[in-house]
């Protein structure tokens, strides 16, 4: 399971022209789900981001985690994050099936709630708009494979 995390003052997911969610201060989460990947991927990563100490404190350091700030969290299913390149044309055979990487996403975000988060979301396959205001820059990959 790889999922980028970016520290937004805002985000927003539209599809169809239309505004589906939006947050204020919190991350951005695009979630790819790997074929191989587990329910006990999905609480390891689900608990690493609950605890990321990423915003900053009174002193300008990143001391603070999305619970201190109030902070809430719009996360997006990203297949292509499993991407692979052989040549120029990615291809996506690592990417869980559909069915189930649904259920893993949904269960990824019902995980994230567990933790006392308010947890937005887009909707899966669909063809969304993703607007975010990227805070400090800060993004970080986490990747179940190396926590």
């Amino acid at each position: 399971m790889k999922v980028v995390v970016t520290r937004v003052s805002q985000a927003s997911c539209t599809i169809d022209g239309k505004v589906h969610s939006k947050t204020g201060k919190g991350f951005l989460l695009l979630v790819g789900i790997h074929q191989d990947d587990t329910e006990k991927d999905l609480e390891k990563v689900a608990h690493k981001i609950s605890r990321l100490r990423v915003f900053e404190d009174d002193n300008g350091k990143m001391n603070l985690d999305i619970h201190q700030v109030n902070g809430e969290i719009l996360s997006i299913s990203q297949f292509t994050l499993n991407a692979t390149l052989k040549g120029n044309r990615p291809g996506f055979d690592k990417s869980m099936e559909p069915v189930r990487a649904r259920e893993y996403y949904l269960q990824f975000n019902e995980l994230l709630r567990n933790e006392d988060i308010n947890v937005l979301e887009g909707i899966f396959q669909a063809d969304m708009q993703i607007e975010s205001v990227n805070d400090g820059p800060v993004t970080i990959i986490i990747d179940s494979e190396v926590l």
